[in-house]
């Protein structure tokens, strides 16, 4: 199996609102990183009747060019897909000017209680001051003058993240769950790889167009993009299960092998991975270890539980 082939080929156009649909325009945030890619998308839906969708970070020239974009426009919805600091924060301030209902899953929550001594990694990146006017659930819609949109659960990247389809088009705003320019972080104990695994699987049932991502460019094969991903984390998975075999007991052990040809610098958000990828194994009785899975834990293949 092949994993997905990765477009690297972006142009943000920092500040400016791109038209990337019918009634959809992008602005993205100059915000560039190792897991931003060049910034994250704020995506405008509608036309005189709007719903913002990722409203971003705290940043006063991206909170002005969706100003400058909305003039003349009636904003109804703030759409939030999850409560990391370069998603969610700015919709405080939006919500404010516009008179917009914030509406998201819920509040950011971990996707399991921390262990004790557990610290969690990504707290700081977490806008734990979130909080909706409206929480939706599953299949739960927003609509406005000419548009409608349906909330498709997709924990895993976080235990409250949300995609938004957009009906009649066959496009779907995939936030950080689907992007085209790398695979999804699934850090614990935000994250959950059981949860995202188990995402991937619902949205292939789906008979979506187009996505358009938190990040980097359009995906416009959803469904052989989704295989591609669903098998990329499978040899991931078979590549942890083969460090546990050849004597690996360690996290940075693993780490070391498996993501040889990585830059050194997102080594941490590897282990992480690694370890979300752990923690499925030992729910799903393949591998053990003493106490529950951590980023210091021991590791061992558990009697039968992998051949």
């Amino acid at each position: 199996m092949e994993g997905p082939d990765f477009d690297l080929d972006f142009k943000p156009a920092h500040g400016q609102a791109v038209t990337v649909a019918p009634n959809v325009q992008r602005i993205t945030v100059n915000n560039p990183g190792p897991f931003t890619f060049h910034g994250t998308n704020s995506y405008i839906v509608g036309d005189r009747s709007v719903a913002v969708i990722d409203p971003g970070p705290e940043d006063e020239a991206h909170f002005a060019a969706l100003m400058e974009a909305l003039k003349g426009r009636e904003v109804t919805h703030i759409a939030v897909s999850h409560t990391h600091r370069d998603h969610s924060p700015l919709a405080g301030r939006l919500k404010q000017a516009t008179g917009a209902l914030v509406v998201a899953e819920g509040p950011h929550r971990a996707a399991r209680p921390l262990h004790e001594g557990e610290i969690n990694p990504f707290a700081e990146s977490s806008d734990m001051a979130f909080k909706p006017d409206r929480a939706l659930a599953d299949g739960e819609t927003i609509e406005g003058d000419g548009w409608v949109l349906t909330a498709l659960m997709t924990p895993g990247h976080t235990a409250n993240h949300a995609a938004f389809a957009l009906e009649g088009t066959g496009t779907v705003f995939s936030a950080d769950h689907v992007m085209a320019w790398a695979t999804t972080i699934v850090a614990p104990p935000d994250g959950s790889m059981a949860d995202y695994m188990a995402s991937l699987e619902a949205m292939l049932l789906r008979d979506d167009r187009l996505y358009l991502p938190g990040h980097g460019g359009p995906v416009s094969e959803p469904a052989a993009f989704l295989r591609g991903l669903r098998a990329h984390r499978r040899m991931r998975e078979r590549a942890v299960l083969e460090r546990v075999r050849a004597g690996d007991t360690s996290i940075p052990d693993m780490v070391k092998v498996i993501y040889a040809s990585t830059d050194i610098r997102l080594h941490g958000a590897a282990a992480l991975s690694v370890l979300a990828h752990l923690e499925d194994l030992v729910e799903r009785g393949q591998v053990e270890t003493d106490g529950p899975p951590s980023l210091l834990g021991q590791y061992r293949l558990a009697p039968g539980g992998a051949a």
